[in-house]
């Protein structure tokens, strides 16, 4: 199998150029997979509209390129079009990172007015009876319409479609799907293990059988397909022996902000709860990413314990996930457990071999933050 992680490699030569906003942790779907901290209850307090316009600024003056508006789901916050059109007016590529549940004809005119660029939308299925068991929500119909108003009205689009047990045995028909809907890039992701995809873990990964079908499946969709689509297929790195090169490093090009305006290198990060992440309501967000504790924690190599310290490849995968290292070994400093030279790469191998022996389906579904949303015509 390909090996995971992309092979583009990015310098940004000290500036976060790829800021990524959590606009809110809310979100209509119960998606057993959901990457959003598990106590919800307790990050409610979202920044106002000119909180968030001033991190939109000061990323930008730090040498910020590109900005992803996500969630939880973004579209939930009614100044989205006016945040966007801030960031399109200095200057940004805009990205919109949504479930589409709560877009309408109308809702995307408005961005596009205000100058989004790029929509990233999620699916879980190609058929809905799936989709209602992967999301908890009986959604199928309206992720398709709003696919094709997306395409209707000219946006570029990813069509990004998490990847576990319960739907890979789907691939061939979700391609099919993507292709019939127009979508120039479909992002087959398998599942990473965080959060609420931590504790269902059992229940979603798929074996190894079932990755090396897959792939098989993909690479005879790109040789039909052609020019048409792009398709990417991400091979879990439970399964390859080498651990991702997760962020290009910490606080290398990646700068997160969390709904409360907390800052963070990834959006996992706050499952550390051993560190203190500053924010951006009492700290500047210059100081947070070149001088803060946090940010320097885990930059560069002198942090790396063995084997990751005289290890060759240390400036390619950068030790792995810390957030993957702290969560399955107590210790953010370890060499990430996907790597097969990890002294802790046991507990992946056990729950691989697990998860292929797991006939119980029942998911633990994310309860906290759920919302119904009341759409516009």
């Amino acid at each position: 199998m390909a090996k995971v992680g992309s092979q583009l490699r990015l310098d940004g030569n000290g500036a976060p150029i790829w800021l990524l906003l959590e606009l809110t942790y809310k979100c209509p779907l119960k998606c057993a997979f959901c990457s959003n901290p598990t106590e919800l209850d307790d990050l409610s307090d979202e920044l106002s509209t000119e909180q968030w316009k001033k991190v939109i600024h000061d990323a930008k003056a730090m040498g910020a390129l590109q900005i992803g508006f996500s969630g939880g789901e973004p579209t939930l916050r009614k100044d989205l079009e006016e945040l966007v059109a801030e960031a399109n007016q200095l200057g940004y590529y805009t990205n919109l990172i949504t479930s589409g549940i709560g877009l309408t004809t109308k809702r995307l005119q408005r961005l596009k007015e205000a100058g989004l660029r790029h929509i990233q939308l999620g699916m879980q299925s190609s058929e809905p009876t799936t989709t209602h068991w992967i999301s908890g929500v009986d959604c199928f119909d309206k992720k398709i319409k709003i696919a094709k108003e997306i395409k209707r009205l000219g946006f570029p689009m990813v069509l990004n479609v998490p990847i576990s047990k319960i739907n890979i045995h789907l691939v061939p028909e979700i391609i099919d799907l993507a292709a019939e809907i127009g979508v120039e890039y479909l992002e087959l992701a398998n599942v990473q293990y965080y959060n609420w995809a931590l504790i269902n873990r059992d229940q979603l990964m798929p074996t190894q059988e079932e990755l090396i079908t897959a792939e098989a499946q993909v690479n005879a969709a790109r040789l039909r397909l052609g020019d048409k689509m792009t398709l990417f297929f991400v091979i879990p790195d439970y399964f390859e022996g080498r651990p991702k090169a997760c962020m290009n490093g910490w606080g290398s090009i990646h700068l997160t902000v969390a709904p409360d305006g907390t800052v963070l290198p990834c959006s996992q990060a706050r499952s550390m709860k051993h560190l203190n992440f500053p924010n951006v309501r009492k700290q500047d967000l210059s100081w947070i990413w070149h001088q803060s504790n946090e940010f320097n924690l885990y930059r560069g190599d002198s942090w790396m314990k063995e084997p990751c310290r005289s290890c060759s490849e240390k400036t390619t995968d950068f030790g792995g996930c810390r957030c993957q290292a702290f969560l399955l070994t107590g210790d953010a400093a370890n060499t990430d457990p996907a790597c097969s030279k990890s002294e802790h790469h046991s507990l992946i191998i056990d729950a691989v071999q697990h998860a292929n022996n797991t006939s119980n389906t029942t998911l633990i579904a994310r309860e906290a933050g759920w919302v119904n949303l009341e759409l516009e015509p």
